[in-house]
């Protein structure tokens, strides 16, 4: 009897505790306009409270929290924390390092500092969430910066990884060396049902949120991109991958390797060069989000000295034609540029050309925060302005939905709840 008493007693404590708690400061942020991420528009003189790590109000004339520091954005747009949707944070670009030299010759150590700054370039860009598609040879470094973010030692975006990735036996690279010796690669090599599945369950148990699959790609160097995983090696990963509640992205430029992806059942596709009607069409029917990586194709071309003047080099020309056709098709559009390939904190850059081929910038803004959380399965928290989300929110000078450029002037980014930083 005794001991019902104590655990009663230690239970009254408790609630006693929470009943007295204080409550978490209050911050009401005062744009010129609310851009929620949701319906494409911007809307003056709204405000927006914040409580903790939460948004508890959005509209015009909110009732003030007499405790509540009040900041002021004249000028300024506020919408949600844009989320990356096709990054790798431990490259950089290709102009300052090859991607083989990156891969071999690069001590992890030197990776992992990189990414580190690669992570805080990202937020302070206005980008608080993103989706890592593979450390390129890094192992599991990913889950380790991932760790490190959440628990407050280094800054960076809240971001989903995908660990090693996957590709098919003697498919990617680095190639070109005496075929006796085992050249360490930039993804997982499988070959055959057994071994896909096992790879997809070795890296979910490493940490990876999710799993990324190479359809295609050049057995050596200089030949076109070629089908490399089987229909059946695909289907097998994607059923393992979803048993253990993880999403599939899945790289594929090609016709054959878009059309294997979305028979097995994919969650995005990315790039999607080699797309036709009926492949984009396809992908529509079943919901498939495309992540175009326009900024890939436009960065490597101007790495070769392409000085961004018509004509345009044919990689960017397949790219912009393959992206008006997903549009056409009506498929949804993912926001994601291939960062790494080009500089971490660019990452606008995606979102202008994403204007350029035919998106108006209100869609494309749209794609980079609601759009993405959902395509991610984070929409239940990231990815819109409105009361109960978390408060990932930034501040832009300007209207980025008449000038998509605007993104580049961030003047405030806030997760969480807390201050990034804030531009007086």
């Amino acid at each position: 009897m005794r001991g019902w008493l104590v655990i009663l007693a230690l239970m009254l404590a408790g609630q006693g505790s929470v009943a007295f708690a204080a409550e978490a400061p209050a911050i009401l942020l005062k744009p010129v306009a609310v851009f929620d991420g949701v319906d494409g528009k911007r809307h003056p003189g709204w405000q927006v409270l914040v409580r903790g790590d939460s948004i508890v109000a959005v509209g015009p004339d909110l009732p003030v929290p007499t405790e509540a520091r009040q900041i002021e954005l004249p000028g300024d747009t506020l919408m949600p924390g844009m989320i990356e949707g096709h990054s790798h944070l431990f490259l950089h670009p290709y102009n300052e390092t090859s991607w083989d030299d990156q891969i071999l010759h690069e001590p992890l150590a030197l990776r992992t500092a990189r990414a580190v700054s690669h992570a805080r370039a990202t937020l302070l860009a206005g980008f608080t969430s993103e989706r890592d598609l593979g450390t390129e040879g890094a192992g599991y470094a990913d889950v380790g910066l991932r760790s490190a973010i959440e628990q407050g030692i280094v800054p960076g975006p809240r971001i989903s990884v995908a660990t090693r990735a996957i590709v098919a036996l003697g498919a990617y690279g680095p190639k070109g060396f005496e075929p006796g010796i085992s050249v360490p690669q930039g993804a997982e090599e499988v070959s055959g049902v057994d071994s896909i599945v096992a790879a997809v369950r070795r890296q979910i148990a490493a940490g990876a949120d999710w799993i990324k699959l190479y359809a295609d790609y050049r057995w050596r160097p200089g030949e076109e991109s070629r089908a490399t995983l089987s229909l059946e090696e695909i289907k097998a990963a994607v059923a393992a991958a979803h048993d253990a509640g993880r999403p599939v992205a899945v790289h594929a430029s090609t016709a054959e390797g878009m059309r294997r992806a979305i028979e097995a059942g994919v969650d995005t596709i990315e790039h999607g060069y080699g797309g036709t009607p009926e492949i984009f069409a396809a992908m529509a029917a079943k919901g498939i989000a495309l992540c175009p990586t326009l900024a890939a194709s436009d960065a490597t071309s101007r790495y070769r000295g392409w000085d961004g003047r018509e004509p345009v080099p044919p990689s960017v020309q397949i790219n912009r034609r393959s992206f008006s056709m997903a549009l056409a098709a009506g498929v949804p559009i993912c926001m994601g540029g291939d960062v790494g390939v080009f500089a971490h904190g660019d990452n606008a850059r995606e979102m202008e050309l994403m204007v350029a081929g035919g998106m108006s910038p209100a869609q494309v803004i749209v794609a980079a925060t609601s759009g993405n959380a959902r395509w991610f399965r984070l929409s239940d928290r990231l990815g819109a302005v409105k009361p109960g989300m978390l408060a990932d929110i930034i501040a832009v000078e300007g209207d980025p939905t008449s000038d998509i450029r605007a993104l580049r002037r961030v003047r405030m980014v806030m997760k969480g709840g807390d201050l990034v930083f804030v531009q007086p």
